[in-house]
């Protein structure tokens, strides 16, 4: 039978968006511990150093730069009676979850080849499942606002998946149950259980877009790699890029250092799980009020925003000291309310970005460019941990003393909150003035739709 599929622009129901965002619920579960939990736990609990460990899990990334062009170029051109996106869901979601299995819950003696290589599989798994999953979601709809609250309510599942890791920390706490293999193994069996499941609703209850192929396509589309490097002629899908890693650099060398702040500098461990609970509820909290305020001035100014808003937060980080838990929550607090905003406001723009290719390229390449976003996330991901891990070592700081030197310590929380400030900063140019707002992505979408009728009238011999 057919897989049945949306082919009209009427507006998406609310469920359909929930039974869509499921599945990163899970896919969140597997993230976030991979940037807060996984370098502190081999460097920490299983005393391999810390830089290998940094320049471990960003060496892993690397090899995203082979596999996330050939899975979006792939899923592009591979259509199957189940669609073009379906299929590496279904396929990923095991691999997924035996190498999340084997980072999370690793046996006696492991090295740091070890690390190297299954963190390299689960990240390829990672692409298989989400990268496909990002560009179904970013084909769901053709309206500017209605693709916001599409990403807006996968980034809503996204910080759920934080909340229900976090919660199970804390019930585990309350039972006095602090080892932290233990709390992996916990979070390892809720990947195993849930990921299926999530997975199974969303193929089962949302259907694909019919890919959009424009008339005289086949003259004007390149093939292969080629079509990789025509991308860059893209200046808008070029500023996005920088925005991408720039932003996701400074928030990640910010999540890598959590813990080790927590631990070191304020010296108040157990603080660790409830504020990062209570970040992503004040995050989801926040959701409507940036889905608003891009409504108003447009996605670009208000991703900018967010990423200025993270930023003034930022700078006062450094005056942390020993001891100071409110200060130091509440500024966690304020800085994470704009965090979901900058991902799913990115991803909304992605899209936009996909229509100006379409209607220059004659064909709908979702995948193949939220397969470079992908490299692009990945390695501002790669940076963020390299930089958050290997910076602090070379200025002194070392995560297995018991005792800090004044400068190690003011070059951590240096590098912790004035660096990424920095690097949010410079990111904020290439979108403030992007070229695609409302009103243009409305024309893009007038000529495709033109150009869709023209084809059809062609096709049937009208």
């Amino acid at each position: 039978m057919q897989e049945k599929t949306l082919t009209t622009d009427h507006p998406l129901s609310r469920m359909l968006m929930v039974f869509y965002g499921l599945p990163h619920l899970t896919h969140a579960i597997v993230a976030l511990p991979l940037a807060l939990f996984i370098p502190s736990y081999y460097a920490d609990e299983l005393a391999l150093p810390m830089a290998s460990v940094g320049l471990a899990i960003a060496a892993s990334r690397l090899l995203d730069i082979i596999s996330d062009p050939v899975v979006g170029i792939i899923s592009d051109r591979l259509q199957t009676r189940w669609g073009r996106r379906k299929p590496w869901l279904a396929l990923g979601t095991p691999l997924l979850i035996l190498s999340a299995w084997m980072v999370f819950v690793p046996g006696e003696g492991i090295s740091v080849a070890y690390l190297f290589g299954w963190t390299s599989l689960l990240y390829l798994a990672y692409t298989f499942v989400d990268l496909p999953y990002k560009a179904w979601g970013a084909e769901l709809s053709t309206h500017y606002s209605e693709r916001s609250r599409v990403t807006a309510w996968r980034e809503a599942f996204g910080a759920f998946g934080q909340i229900l890791f976090l919660g199970t920390l804390m019930a585990m706490a309350l039972k006095d149950i602090t080892d932290v293999r233990l709390q992996l193994l916990a979070i390892a069996i809720l990947i195993v259980i849930s990921q299926p499941l999530l997975v199974t609703v969303t193929l089962w209850k949302v259907p694909e877009r019919m890919p959009e192929v424009l008339a005289g396509s086949e003259q004007t589309i390149s093939k292969g790699w080629q079509a990789l490097a025509l991308l860059g002629k893209n200046r808008a899908f070029l500023r996005t890029l920088a925005a991408v890693v720039l932003f996701g650099t400074a928030v990640l060398m910010q999540a890598t250092l959590h813990r080790f702040v927590l631990n070191h500098i304020v010296k108040a461990p157990d603080l660790f799980a409830p504020m990062i609970l209570a970040e992503n509820i004040g995050s989801i909290l926040c959701l409507p009020l940036w889905i608003w305020i891009s409504d108003h001035i447009g996605k670009h100014r208000a991703v900018s925003l967010a990423a200025l808003w993270i930023a003034l937060w930022s700078v006062f980080l450094p005056v942390v000291g020993e001891g100071d838990s409110v200060l130091y929550v509440t500024l966690i607090l304020l800085r994470g309310s704009s965090l979901a905003s900058i991902f799913f406001l990115s991803s909304s723009i992605g899209a936009d970005v996909v229509d100006y290719d379409t209607v220059v390229s004659g064909k709908q390449r979702t995948g193949l460019y939220f397969s470079v976003w992908g490299m692009a996330s990945k390695l501002s991901i790669g940076l963020g941990v390299v930089l958050g891990t290997s910076l602090p070592a070379f200025f002194g700081f070392n995560p297995a003393e018991t005792t800090h030197t004044a400068a190690a310590i003011s070059s951590l929380m240096v590098i912790y909150g004035w660096l990424p400030c920095l690097i949010l900063v410079l990111g904020v140019p290439f979108l403030w003035n992007f070229p695609i707002d409302k009103k243009h992505q409305q024309e893009l979408r007038n000529k495709i739709t033109a150009a869709l009728m023209v084809e059809d009238l062609s096709s049937t011999g009208k």
